[in-house]
Protein backbone atom coordinates (compact mmCIF):
# COMPACT_ATOMS: atom_id res chain seq x y z
CA UNK A 1 0.00 0.00 0.00
CA UNK A 2 1.56 3.07 -1.03
CA UNK A 3 1.30 6.58 1.30
CA UNK A 4 -1.98 8.50 0.79
CA UNK A 5 -2.54 11.94 2.59
CA UNK A 6 -5.43 14.05 3.17
CA UNK A 7 -5.23 17.35 1.14
CA UNK A 8 -6.98 19.97 2.45
CA UNK A 9 -6.81 21.99 -0.76
CA UNK A 10 -8.92 18.91 -2.75
CA UNK A 11 -10.55 17.80 0.21
CA UNK A 12 -9.94 14.72 0.42
CA UNK A 13 -7.06 11.48 0.56
CA UNK A 14 -4.36 11.41 -2.38
CA UNK A 15 -1.68 9.31 -2.78
CA UNK A 16 1.69 11.31 -1.97
CA UNK A 17 4.01 12.17 -4.70
CA UNK A 18 6.97 14.49 -3.75
CA UNK A 19 7.70 16.88 -7.21
CA UNK A 20 11.83 15.58 -6.82
CA UNK A 21 12.18 11.80 -6.33
CA UNK A 22 13.41 10.72 -3.31
CA UNK A 23 13.23 14.44 -1.37
CA UNK A 24 10.51 16.07 -0.13
CA UNK A 25 10.13 20.02 1.15
CA UNK A 26 7.81 20.43 4.19
CA UNK A 27 6.98 23.99 5.59
CA UNK A 28 5.11 23.90 9.20
CA UNK A 29 3.79 26.62 10.87
CA UNK A 30 6.05 27.20 13.73
CA UNK A 31 4.89 28.77 17.43
CA UNK A 32 4.61 32.69 18.00
CA UNK A 33 7.11 33.19 21.02
CA UNK A 34 5.31 35.28 23.36
CA UNK A 35 4.10 32.81 26.18
CA UNK A 36 4.77 28.90 27.46
CA UNK A 37 3.83 26.01 25.19
CA UNK A 38 0.46 24.74 25.64
CA UNK A 39 -1.32 21.52 24.91
CA UNK A 40 -2.44 22.99 21.42
CA UNK A 41 1.46 23.25 20.67
CA UNK A 42 2.37 19.42 21.53
CA UNK A 43 -0.94 18.54 19.24
CA UNK A 44 0.59 20.05 15.95
CA UNK A 45 3.67 19.34 16.59
CA UNK A 46 3.79 15.35 17.53
CA UNK A 47 1.64 15.22 14.93
CA UNK A 48 3.91 16.99 12.30
CA UNK A 49 6.81 14.95 13.84
CA UNK A 50 5.25 11.79 13.03
CA UNK A 51 4.88 12.72 9.25
CA UNK A 52 8.34 14.00 9.41
CA UNK A 53 9.66 10.75 10.95
CA UNK A 54 7.16 8.16 8.76
CA UNK A 55 8.81 10.24 5.07
CA UNK A 56 12.12 9.86 6.35
CA UNK A 57 11.25 5.98 7.28
CA UNK A 58 9.80 5.55 3.58
CA UNK A 59 13.36 6.98 2.39
CA UNK A 60 12.47 10.45 1.28
CA UNK A 61 15.34 12.83 2.60
CA UNK A 62 13.34 15.27 4.30
CA UNK A 63 14.22 19.67 3.90
CA UNK A 64 11.88 20.59 7.36
CA UNK A 65 11.10 23.97 7.91
CA UNK A 66 9.79 25.77 10.33
CA UNK A 67 9.31 29.33 10.97
CA UNK A 68 9.39 31.29 14.58
CA UNK A 69 7.50 33.69 14.97
CA UNK A 70 9.12 36.67 16.46
CA UNK A 71 7.79 39.81 15.65
CA UNK A 72 4.62 40.98 13.47
CA UNK A 73 1.86 38.42 14.63
CA UNK A 74 -1.08 40.66 15.22
CA UNK A 75 -3.25 40.70 18.15
CA UNK A 76 -5.64 42.64 15.87
CA UNK A 77 -5.33 43.93 12.24
CA UNK A 78 -5.85 47.42 14.28
CA UNK A 79 -4.52 50.98 13.95
CA UNK A 80 -2.15 50.56 17.15
CA UNK A 81 -0.46 47.34 15.29
CA UNK A 82 0.02 46.11 18.62
CA UNK A 83 1.62 42.95 17.86
CA UNK A 84 2.01 39.48 20.72
CA UNK A 85 5.47 39.53 21.30
CA UNK A 86 5.20 43.89 21.78
CA UNK A 87 2.38 43.14 24.10
CA UNK A 88 4.44 40.64 26.59
CA UNK A 89 6.99 42.73 26.81
CA UNK A 90 5.39 45.70 28.02
CA UNK A 91 3.85 43.08 30.39
CA UNK A 92 7.17 41.80 31.72
CA UNK A 93 9.36 45.27 31.37
CA UNK A 94 11.51 43.33 29.58
CA UNK A 95 12.66 43.99 25.55
CA UNK A 96 10.83 41.94 23.15
CA UNK A 97 14.27 39.97 21.88
CA UNK A 98 14.02 38.53 25.05
CA UNK A 99 10.74 37.54 25.34
CA UNK A 100 11.60 36.27 21.95
CA UNK A 101 14.71 34.24 23.18
CA UNK A 102 12.89 33.46 26.58
CA UNK A 103 10.32 31.68 24.86
CA UNK A 104 11.45 29.82 22.09
CA UNK A 105 14.26 28.64 24.72
CA UNK A 106 11.35 27.11 26.36
CA UNK A 107 9.50 25.58 23.44
CA UNK A 108 12.24 23.53 22.00
CA UNK A 109 12.80 22.56 25.56
CA UNK A 110 9.30 21.17 25.57
CA UNK A 111 9.08 19.52 22.36
CA UNK A 112 12.66 17.82 23.00
CA UNK A 113 10.83 16.43 26.05
CA UNK A 114 8.10 15.40 23.99
CA UNK A 115 10.82 13.51 21.51
CA UNK A 116 9.91 15.93 18.85
CA UNK A 117 12.72 16.08 16.28
CA UNK A 118 14.24 19.50 15.65
CA UNK A 119 13.26 20.88 12.16
CA UNK A 120 16.00 20.69 9.51
CA UNK A 121 15.87 24.56 9.39
CA UNK A 122 14.41 26.81 12.11
CA UNK A 123 14.20 30.09 10.88
CA UNK A 124 13.09 33.49 12.68
CA UNK A 125 10.65 36.05 10.88
CA UNK A 126 13.28 38.95 12.17
CA UNK A 127 16.17 37.35 10.50
CA UNK A 128 14.24 38.05 7.31
CA UNK A 129 13.16 41.47 6.63
CA UNK A 130 15.22 42.00 3.86
CA UNK A 131 13.20 39.47 2.24
CA UNK A 132 9.90 40.23 3.32
CA UNK A 133 9.98 44.01 2.22
CA UNK A 134 11.41 42.64 -1.94
CA UNK A 135 8.32 40.48 -1.56
CA UNK A 136 5.90 43.45 -0.41
CA UNK A 137 7.84 45.55 -3.07
CA UNK A 138 6.88 43.00 -5.34
CA UNK A 139 3.45 42.76 -4.64
CA UNK A 140 2.95 46.35 -5.14
CA UNK A 141 4.29 46.51 -8.37
CA UNK A 142 1.87 44.14 -9.33
CA UNK A 143 -0.90 46.18 -8.55
CA UNK A 144 -2.10 43.30 -6.03
CA UNK A 145 -0.62 45.38 -2.84
CA UNK A 146 -1.26 49.00 -1.69
CA UNK A 147 0.59 51.74 0.63
CA UNK A 148 -1.82 53.98 2.32
CA UNK A 149 -1.33 57.26 3.78
CA UNK A 150 -0.25 56.27 7.23
CA UNK A 151 2.21 53.91 5.59
CA UNK A 152 0.34 50.76 6.18
CA UNK A 153 0.85 48.41 3.15
CA UNK A 154 -2.35 45.82 2.60
CA UNK A 155 -3.20 43.13 -0.24
CA UNK A 156 -5.89 43.47 -2.20
CA UNK A 157 -7.87 40.76 -1.73
CA UNK A 158 -10.67 40.96 -4.55
CA UNK A 159 -8.46 41.15 -6.93
CA UNK A 160 -7.31 37.06 -6.27
CA UNK A 161 -10.38 35.10 -6.98
CA UNK A 162 -9.03 31.88 -4.95
CA UNK A 163 -8.99 33.66 -1.54
CA UNK A 164 -11.20 31.51 0.78
CA UNK A 165 -10.88 28.36 -1.40
CA UNK A 166 -8.77 26.31 1.08
CA UNK A 167 -11.81 27.42 3.68
CA UNK A 168 -14.34 26.85 0.97
CA UNK A 169 -15.46 30.24 1.94
CA UNK A 170 -16.85 33.28 -0.01
CA UNK A 171 -15.55 36.95 0.05
CA UNK A 172 -19.12 37.80 0.41
CA UNK A 173 -19.23 36.18 3.71
CA UNK A 174 -17.27 37.72 6.94
CA UNK A 175 -13.52 37.61 6.05
CA UNK A 176 -12.29 39.15 9.44
CA UNK A 177 -11.21 36.28 10.69
CA UNK A 178 -9.46 36.91 14.17
CA UNK A 179 -9.33 40.76 13.50
CA UNK A 180 -10.39 42.70 16.38
CA UNK A 181 -10.98 45.96 14.78
CA UNK A 182 -11.13 47.06 10.97
CA UNK A 183 -7.84 49.55 10.15
CA UNK A 184 -9.95 52.64 8.70
CA UNK A 185 -7.18 53.24 6.17
CA UNK A 186 -8.15 50.00 3.93
CA UNK A 187 -9.55 50.20 0.62
CA UNK A 188 -12.11 47.03 1.56
CA UNK A 189 -12.36 45.81 5.29
CA UNK A 190 -10.45 41.95 4.53
CA UNK A 191 -7.70 43.59 2.73
CA UNK A 192 -4.71 42.24 5.24
CA UNK A 193 -1.87 43.69 6.12
CA UNK A 194 1.46 42.79 4.66
CA UNK A 195 3.11 46.29 6.66
CA UNK A 196 2.70 48.05 9.26
CA UNK A 197 3.72 51.60 10.29
CA UNK A 198 5.56 51.87 13.83
CA UNK A 199 4.12 54.11 16.14
CA UNK A 200 6.95 56.23 18.31
CA UNK A 201 6.61 54.01 21.13
CA UNK A 202 6.80 51.00 19.21
CA UNK A 203 10.11 48.42 19.94
CA UNK A 204 10.54 46.47 16.93
CA UNK A 205 10.62 48.27 14.05
CA UNK A 206 12.63 48.53 10.31
CA UNK A 207 13.59 51.17 7.58
CA UNK A 208 11.22 50.11 4.82
CA UNK A 209 10.35 52.38 1.37
CA UNK A 210 7.47 52.90 3.65
CA UNK A 211 8.79 54.08 6.65
CA UNK A 212 9.64 52.34 10.07
CA UNK A 213 7.56 50.25 10.83
CA UNK A 214 7.33 45.57 10.80
CA UNK A 215 5.78 42.94 9.16
CA UNK A 216 2.39 41.45 9.06
CA UNK A 217 2.20 38.11 10.33
CA UNK A 218 1.24 36.49 7.16
CA UNK A 219 4.22 37.67 4.70
CA UNK A 220 6.76 35.84 7.39
CA UNK A 221 5.44 32.14 6.08
CA UNK A 222 5.82 32.98 2.28
CA UNK A 223 9.04 34.20 2.52
CA UNK A 224 10.96 31.90 4.25
CA UNK A 225 8.79 29.41 2.54
CA UNK A 226 10.23 30.22 -0.72
CA UNK A 227 13.36 30.72 0.39
CA UNK A 228 14.26 27.32 1.93
CA UNK A 229 11.85 25.07 -0.79
CA UNK A 230 11.23 27.24 -3.53
CA UNK A 231 8.63 28.47 -5.39
CA UNK A 232 6.38 25.63 -5.44
CA UNK A 233 7.14 23.05 -2.58
CA UNK A 234 5.65 19.49 -1.11
CA UNK A 235 4.01 19.92 2.09
CA UNK A 236 2.53 23.04 4.17
CA UNK A 237 1.27 22.11 7.48
CA UNK A 238 -0.42 23.79 10.93
CA UNK A 239 -3.11 23.48 12.90
CA UNK A 240 -6.67 23.92 11.48
CA UNK A 241 -7.28 27.61 13.10
CA UNK A 242 -4.51 27.99 10.58
CA UNK A 243 -6.43 27.46 7.55
CA UNK A 244 -8.52 31.64 7.77
CA UNK A 245 -6.95 33.67 7.74
CA UNK A 246 -3.20 32.68 7.76
CA UNK A 247 -2.56 30.09 5.20
CA UNK A 248 -5.41 32.01 2.68
CA UNK A 249 -2.92 35.20 2.97
CA UNK A 250 -0.06 32.80 2.13
CA UNK A 251 -1.66 31.38 -0.92
CA UNK A 252 -2.42 35.09 -2.14
CA UNK A 253 0.75 36.50 -1.38
CA UNK A 254 2.94 33.33 -3.03
CA UNK A 255 1.27 32.48 -6.68
CA UNK A 256 0.76 36.19 -6.94
CA UNK A 257 4.42 37.04 -5.96
CA UNK A 258 6.22 34.04 -7.60
CA UNK A 259 3.76 33.54 -10.57
CA UNK A 260 3.78 29.54 -9.16
CA UNK A 261 1.54 27.22 -7.70
CA UNK A 262 2.34 27.59 -4.17
CA UNK A 263 2.43 24.42 -2.51
CA UNK A 264 0.92 20.48 -3.69
CA UNK A 265 -0.21 19.32 -0.21
CA UNK A 266 -1.82 21.00 2.44
CA UNK A 267 -2.06 18.96 5.66
CA UNK A 268 -3.67 20.52 8.78
CA UNK A 269 -3.86 18.87 12.36
CA UNK A 270 -7.11 19.12 14.49
CA UNK A 271 -7.37 20.98 17.98
CA UNK A 272 -7.45 20.32 21.37
CA UNK A 273 -9.97 20.59 24.02
CA UNK A 274 -9.97 20.05 27.86
CA UNK A 275 -12.76 18.17 29.10
CA UNK A 276 -14.77 18.54 26.56
CA UNK A 277 -14.27 22.39 26.27
CA UNK A 278 -12.00 24.53 23.65
CA UNK A 279 -9.09 25.45 25.55
CA UNK A 280 -9.15 29.07 26.66
CA UNK A 281 -7.82 31.62 29.59
CA UNK A 282 -11.04 33.19 29.60
CA UNK A 283 -11.99 29.63 30.82
CA UNK A 284 -9.55 28.47 33.39
CA UNK A 285 -8.47 25.39 31.50
CA UNK A 286 -5.59 26.82 30.03
CA UNK A 287 -2.96 24.06 30.66
CA UNK A 288 0.69 24.99 29.43
CA UNK A 289 3.22 21.84 29.12
CA UNK A 290 5.50 23.26 31.71
CA UNK A 291 2.34 22.94 34.48
CA UNK A 292 1.22 19.78 32.48
CA UNK A 293 5.17 18.01 32.47
CA UNK A 294 5.33 18.22 36.55
CA UNK A 295 2.37 15.17 36.58
CA UNK A 296 2.98 13.59 33.19
CA UNK A 297 5.63 12.06 31.76
CA UNK A 298 6.04 14.06 28.33
CA UNK A 299 6.06 11.11 26.61
CA UNK A 300 2.90 9.62 27.93
CA UNK A 301 1.51 12.81 27.10
CA UNK A 302 3.09 12.26 23.31
CA UNK A 303 1.11 8.64 23.38
CA UNK A 304 -1.76 10.35 24.78
CA UNK A 305 -2.13 12.37 21.75
CA UNK A 306 -0.81 9.91 19.27
CA UNK A 307 -3.58 8.16 20.15
CA UNK A 308 -6.26 9.74 18.26
CA UNK A 309 -5.72 10.55 14.51
CA UNK A 310 -3.88 14.03 13.71
CA UNK A 311 -7.03 15.04 12.29
CA UNK A 312 -9.44 14.71 14.91
CA UNK A 313 -9.85 16.83 17.75
CA UNK A 314 -7.85 15.67 21.12
CA UNK A 315 -9.53 15.83 24.27
CA UNK A 316 -7.64 16.12 27.41
CA UNK A 317 -8.70 14.94 31.10
CA UNK A 318 -6.88 13.80 33.98
CA UNK A 319 -8.69 10.68 34.13
CA UNK A 320 -7.91 9.85 30.15
CA UNK A 321 -4.42 10.80 30.90
CA UNK A 322 -3.87 8.84 34.40
CA UNK A 323 -5.05 5.17 32.55
CA UNK A 324 -3.19 6.18 29.77
CA UNK A 325 0.25 6.19 32.05
CA UNK A 326 -0.69 2.49 33.55
CA UNK A 327 -0.88 1.55 30.16
CA UNK A 328 2.11 2.93 28.90
CA UNK A 329 4.05 1.86 32.49
CA UNK A 330 3.02 -1.86 31.80
CA UNK A 331 3.67 -1.46 27.88
CA UNK A 332 7.24 -0.27 29.29
CA UNK A 333 8.14 -2.99 31.52
CA UNK A 334 7.07 -5.62 29.30
CA UNK A 335 9.86 -3.88 26.56
CA UNK A 336 12.41 -3.61 29.35
CA UNK A 337 11.83 -7.26 29.86
CA UNK A 338 12.13 -7.88 25.97
CA UNK A 339 15.33 -5.61 25.88
CA UNK A 340 16.62 -7.69 28.86
CA UNK A 341 15.90 -11.22 27.72
CA UNK A 342 17.55 -10.24 24.41
CA UNK A 343 20.27 -8.56 25.05
CA UNK A 344 22.98 -11.55 25.10
CA UNK A 345 21.03 -12.94 21.98
CA UNK A 346 23.34 -12.80 18.94
CA UNK A 347 21.21 -10.96 16.30
CA UNK A 348 23.11 -12.01 13.18
CA UNK A 349 21.08 -14.68 10.85
CA UNK A 350 17.63 -14.75 13.02
CA UNK A 351 14.60 -15.62 10.69
CA UNK A 352 11.95 -12.91 10.74
CA UNK A 353 8.94 -14.60 12.74
CA UNK A 354 5.97 -14.80 10.29
CA UNK A 355 3.30 -13.84 12.99
CA UNK A 356 5.33 -10.64 13.97
CA UNK A 357 6.16 -9.72 10.02
CA UNK A 358 2.06 -10.07 9.71
CA UNK A 359 1.52 -7.03 12.61
CA UNK A 360 4.02 -4.94 11.15
CA UNK A 361 2.57 -4.77 7.53
CA UNK A 362 -0.49 -4.05 9.32
CA UNK A 363 1.20 -1.27 11.27
CA UNK A 364 2.99 0.16 8.00
CA UNK A 365 -0.85 -0.38 6.05
CA UNK A 366 -2.50 2.01 9.35
CA UNK A 367 0.89 4.59 8.50
CA UNK A 368 0.34 4.50 4.77
CA UNK A 369 -3.56 5.13 5.65
CA UNK A 370 -2.96 9.01 6.07
CA UNK A 371 -1.04 8.47 9.47
CA UNK A 372 -3.27 6.69 11.04
CA UNK A 373 -1.67 6.54 14.52
CA UNK A 374 -4.56 5.81 16.85
CA UNK A 375 -4.38 2.40 14.80
CA UNK A 376 -0.78 1.69 14.37
CA UNK A 377 -0.62 1.96 18.43
CA UNK A 378 -3.08 -0.80 18.30
CA UNK A 379 -0.68 -3.53 16.86
CA UNK A 380 1.99 -1.98 19.45
CA UNK A 381 -0.30 -3.31 22.08
CA UNK A 382 -0.94 -6.41 20.26
CA UNK A 383 2.41 -6.88 20.07
CA UNK A 384 3.49 -6.62 23.84
CA UNK A 385 0.82 -9.36 24.41
CA UNK A 386 2.68 -11.58 22.09
CA UNK A 387 6.12 -10.37 23.87
CA UNK A 388 4.40 -11.17 27.37
CA UNK A 389 3.32 -14.83 26.00
CA UNK A 390 6.73 -16.00 24.60
CA UNK A 391 8.69 -14.20 27.69
CA UNK A 392 6.66 -16.40 30.01
CA UNK A 393 6.62 -19.45 27.37
CA UNK A 394 9.02 -20.83 25.05
CA UNK A 395 11.66 -17.82 24.35
CA UNK A 396 12.42 -18.68 21.12
CA UNK A 397 14.76 -16.69 19.73
CA UNK A 398 13.53 -15.97 16.13
CA UNK A 399 10.61 -14.27 17.85
CA UNK A 400 11.76 -12.42 21.09
CA UNK A 401 14.41 -10.90 18.42
CA UNK A 402 11.59 -10.40 15.89
CA UNK A 403 9.68 -8.49 18.36
CA UNK A 404 12.68 -6.87 19.31
CA UNK A 405 12.97 -5.36 15.94
CA UNK A 406 9.75 -4.58 15.06
CA UNK A 407 9.74 -2.37 18.51
CA UNK A 408 12.78 -0.89 17.39
CA UNK A 409 11.49 0.36 14.03
CA UNK A 410 8.15 0.81 14.27
CA UNK A 411 7.52 1.94 18.52
CA UNK A 412 10.58 3.87 18.71
CA UNK A 413 11.77 5.06 15.31
CA UNK A 414 8.73 5.95 13.59
CA UNK A 415 6.17 6.78 16.59
CA UNK A 416 9.06 8.33 18.60
CA UNK A 417 8.19 6.49 21.82
CA UNK A 418 10.77 5.80 24.62
CA UNK A 419 10.84 2.85 26.78
CA UNK A 420 13.90 3.88 29.08
CA UNK A 421 15.37 0.36 28.26
CA UNK A 422 19.09 2.07 28.18
CA UNK A 423 18.06 4.03 31.47
CA UNK A 424 16.97 0.96 33.58
CA UNK A 425 20.19 -1.38 32.15
CA UNK A 426 22.01 1.90 33.37
CA UNK A 427 20.31 1.87 36.61
CA UNK A 428 21.05 -1.76 37.61
CA UNK A 429 24.09 -1.60 36.85
CA UNK A 430 24.48 1.69 38.79
CA UNK A 431 22.58 0.10 41.89
CA UNK A 432 25.20 -2.71 41.70
CA UNK A 433 28.45 -0.82 41.73
CA UNK A 434 27.17 0.78 44.81
CA UNK A 435 26.32 -2.60 46.45
CA UNK A 436 29.11 -3.96 46.23
CA UNK A 437 30.98 -0.68 47.15
CA UNK A 438 28.61 -0.78 50.40
CA UNK A 439 29.44 -4.18 51.09
CA UNK A 440 32.95 -3.80 50.94
CA UNK A 441 32.28 -1.32 53.59
CA UNK A 442 30.96 -3.59 56.15
CA UNK A 443 33.74 -5.92 55.26
CA UNK A 444 35.79 -3.53 56.55
CA UNK A 445 33.29 -2.64 59.90
CA UNK A 446 32.66 1.11 58.17
CA UNK A 447 29.32 0.93 59.49
CA UNK A 448 28.06 4.47 59.90
CA UNK A 449 28.66 5.19 55.98
CA UNK A 450 27.86 1.32 54.76
CA UNK A 451 24.03 2.39 56.84
CA UNK A 452 24.34 6.25 55.31
CA UNK A 453 24.31 3.99 51.75
CA UNK A 454 20.96 1.99 52.57
CA UNK A 455 19.49 5.00 54.32
CA UNK A 456 20.12 7.28 51.05
CA UNK A 457 19.21 5.02 48.52
CA UNK A 458 15.80 3.65 50.54
CA UNK A 459 15.06 7.71 50.65
CA UNK A 460 14.65 7.76 46.53
CA UNK A 461 13.06 4.33 46.60
CA UNK A 462 15.75 1.52 46.51
CA UNK A 463 15.80 -0.70 48.99
CA UNK A 464 18.92 -3.18 49.93
CA UNK A 465 17.82 -6.10 51.72
CA UNK A 466 20.93 -7.73 53.98
CA UNK A 467 19.37 -10.61 54.70
CA UNK A 468 20.33 -13.27 52.40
Amino acid sequence: MSLVVYNTITRKKEEFKSINEGAVGMYVCGPTVYGYPHLGHAKSYVSFDIIYRYLCYLGYKVKYVQNITDVGHLVGDRESGDDKIQKQALIEKIDPVEIAYKYETIYFENMDALNVKRPTISCRATGHIIEIIDMVKTLIDKGYAYVTDKGNVYYRVNMFPKYGSLKNINLEENLSGERIEVASDKERNEDFALWKKAEDNHLMKWPSPWGLGYPGWHIECSVMSKKYLGKTFDIHGGGMDNIFPHHECEIAQSEIANDAPFVNYFIHNNLVTVNGQKMGKSLGNFITLPDLFKDYDPIIVRFYILQNHYRKPTDFNKGQLNTTSEIYKKLSETINRLYSETKDIETDNFTYDEEIQTIKDNFLNAMNDDFNTSLAISYILESSKLINKELNGDKNKDKLLSLKNFIQECACEILGLKFNTSNASKENELIEIISNIRNKMREEKNYELSDKIRDDLKSIGITLNDRK
